[in-house]
């Protein structure tokens, strides 16, 4: 989660037409943000994260909701998986999660640090450290039972890309559209997109000068140069990933929608990668494979959920 937010603020904060106020926003500890199949979501839970991510960073009242937006939806995703899985699969047995707690505490000391330390940082108590651990443990072995052999042959197929550590530049051009915006809001920028795509073509402008001009994202001033990516580097936008890896170096894509907004993508060059073999990177086709079956599972969930969501 934190990965996520941290990137939603570098965004936030590279913008100029934001300036950080160092006033902050008043506790709303007792507010409920969402209800998710009857379950509570608390304003004071987000703040937690949002304060652990950010320590001592002034944002302006307009970050701060967009960065609790984002982390709730990532909460909300996290009580749904909690709920299936204490209805799906085995409850972990407590000693299991004290042998986690005890090689956790000698990593630490290793880095000098202790659990109070660690706990004090993240905003946590060890009850929810722990309840994190079962969940985390709980969907490796409902993952593992889903695995046939079958199964993780298909996917390992599928994203050879991947596990030969395949590597492309990508460059994008993005028109940030919330999902939730008005779908005559995401036409005219999609619109917006084919038509800036169409100068790029016709050699009216260069991809990069397009980005410099139109792109809303800091890798703009590089001309939308986001480095060299693998194929399930960017978990939070598939759809980006699996277009880019589909393209021939100086090919331009069709304009692509995700949650973030509309994209249009370019690679500039494609690092072929080392030759892999499944039986000797089964435990990382396995970790890949689990992450997929959640990022499913979610998907699937939130269409059956019954969320309320009442963030200030």
């Amino acid at each position: 989660m934190c990965l996520r937010v941290l990137a939603l603020a570098a965004i936030l904060l590279a913008s100029p037409n934001l300036m950080a106020s160092n006033t902050p926003e008043p506790p709303a500890a007792r507010e409920i943000a969402a209800e998710v199949n009857d379950e509570s979501i608390t304003v004071a839970e987000i703040d937690a994260i949002l304060s652990a991510s950010l320590p001592a960073i002034p944002i302006t009242d307009a970050q701060r909701h967009q960065l609790r937006a984002a982390i709730l939806e990532d909460l909300i995703d996290d009580k749904l998986l909690s709920q299936f899985l204490a209805k799906n699969a085995p409850k972990v047995d407590p000693a299991e999660l004290d042998a986690q707690m005890t090689s956790f505490k000698a990593q630490l000391i290793s880095d000098n640090r202790t659990v109070a330390e660690f706990l004090k940082q993240t905003r946590q108590t060890e009850a929810q450290l722990r309840a994190e651990w079962a969940v985390q443990i709980q969907l490796a072995n409902y993952a593992k039972r889903e695995a046939t052999d079958e199964k993780l042959k298909a996917y390992y197929a599928a994203n050879r890309d991947h596990f030969d550590k395949v590597e492309v530049r990508l460059s994008h051009i993005i028109l940030r559209v919330g999902k939730t915006a008005p779908a005559i809001d995401r036409a005219a920028a999609k619109e917006k997109l084919q038509a800036i795509r169409a100068q790029i073509v016709n050699g009216k402008t260069s991809f990069a000068a397009a980005a410099k001009k139109y792109s809303q994202c800091p890798s703009a001033l590089h001309g939308g140069d986001l480095g060299f990516i693998r194929r399930r580097g960017l978990p939070e936008d598939e759809p980006v990933a699996r277009a880019a890896f589909a393209l021939k170096v100086g090919m331009f894509s069709e304009v692509i929608e995700t949650d973030h907004g509309l994209h249009l993508l370019t690679v500039t060059e494609r690092k072929p990668g080392i030759a892999s073999e499944l039986e000797k990177c089964v435990v990382e086709v396995l970790e890949a494979y689990t992450e997929e079956i959640r990022t499913q599972l979610v998907k699937k969930l939130r269409g059956e959920a019954r969320i309320r969501v009442t963030l200030p």
